[in-house]
């Protein structure tokens, strides 16, 4: 998950977690391990809220209006002009729930993923969690441990089997949610019928940009951040508004690292960017191209299997190596693992030998200029 010319292993002699999945205080680490190495942080504005982000036309400019939220200044508003502005304040922070008839008069207590910190307060209850991606596969691991019951709402699932989960005692596969009523029952799709006392939607979330002006230039649309060139770039105020890390299903401190590099590529004038026509094409094909195999719109920004195709081109346009196979196969293993050892993957993982691989392949290029 590291970033190319930094790999993700330690630079002192602290006490850190040795296991192949790292923890939250580990990923922290490594960030500041970053930011100190490159002096990145001399360059940062901390604990400041960019409050309004409005796009001058005519003049060509941003005004930007921030405003302090802690220390000696807390409360301090500031007007600045830019020339450029790259959005990189990420997707995982306004919560997207599954919209459930009958909800307002359920009685039950309702919570989303990212709220979610341990199993203990579904003690004893019967849950219901929405969804079927990696987050609603580790968090049912958990309260499955502690909770009386819990029922699993997915649109699909692997191999087309609902029902009674052989590997737990406690868990079941429904389809989606038909409703939901006052005396606490949740009604599924198939006609199964539950009473139960939580809610916990495993959704994913919403991109959120309560900042951002452009004149109704780029849209929110269904979860469809757009138009966007390459994920990137909207193409009526390319290259002075861009974004990072929109793409999810991703491996994302590369993407954010590749798309960077292209970003500032193109604002330093090494790269060129097509002609504004050629962009919007592009992305007028690409949202054909999604309606062809039936993709819904709010899936815009999900890689999955385009994700290897995606980064390479962004190395190709930074003039940058592809990915190496190890990078590659350590994702596929890490997926595989996941699906079928789901309670123990973080620690009966089988795959040392791509770490030492990418390992090896960082000490061969130290004393090269790594792109």
């Amino acid at each position: 998950m590291g970033f190319r010319d930094y790999p993700f292993v330690p630079k002192d002699n602290l006490d850190r977690d040795p296991r192949r999945f790292p923890s939250h205080r580990e990923v922290l680490m490594y960030l500041q391990d970053f930011t100190r190495e490159f002096r990145i942080d001399e360059l940062v504005r901390f604990e400041t809220e960019v409050v309004r982000l409005r796009f001058v036309e005519g003049e060509e400019k941003w005004k930007i209006k921030s405003k302090q939220r802690s220390g000696t200044e807390m409360g301090l508003e500031l007007d600045e002009i830019f020339d450029v502005v790259v959005v990189c304040n990420g997707h995982f922070t306004e919560p997207r729930v599954a919209y459930i008839p009958g909800i307002n008069e359920w009685p039950g207590k309702q919570i989303h993923s990212h709220n979610y910190r341990d199993p203990e307060p579904f003690r004893d209850q019967v849950v219901v969690l929405i969804g079927n991606s990696l987050s609603a596969f580790d968090i049912s691991w958990e309260v499955a441990g502690v909770a009386k019951e819990i029922h699993i709402a997915a649109r699909t699932v692997m191999d087309g089997t609902f029902g009674k989960q052989p590997a737990y005692d406690n868990m079941w596969l429904h389809p989606m949610i038909k409703d939901v009523c006052e005396d606490g029952s949740v009604n599924f799709l198939d006609g199964s019928i539950v009473i139960a006392n939580i809610i916990l939607h495993c959704t994913g979330y919403k991109y959120h940009f309560p900042f951002l002006e452009t004149n109704g230039i780029v849209t929110v649309d269904d979860n469809r951040v757009g138009p966007l060139y390459k994920q990137i770039f909207p193409p009526a105020l390319a290259p002075r508004l861009s974004f990072v890390g929109l793409p999810w299903k991703a491996i994302p401190f590369p993407m954010f690292e590749l798309q960077s590099k292209w970003i500032g590529g193109v604002l330093s004038n090494r790269f060129t960017l097509p002609s504004q026509e050629e962009m919007m094409g592009d992305v007028e094909a690409f949202y054909s191209s999604l309606e062809t195999f039936g993709t819904p719109k709010r899936y815009t920004h999900c890689l999955g299997d385009n994700l290897v195709k995606y980064n390479n081109w962004l190395a190709s346009q930074c003039g940058c190596p592809a990915f190496k196979d190890w990078r590659m196969q350590m994702v596929l293993v890490t997926i595989k693992s996941t699906l079928t050892h789901l309670g123990s993957y973080r620690d009966e993982w089988e795959a040392q030998h791509l770490v030492l691989q990418g390992y090896e392949d960082f000490i061969k290029h130290t004393s090269k200029q790594v792109c």
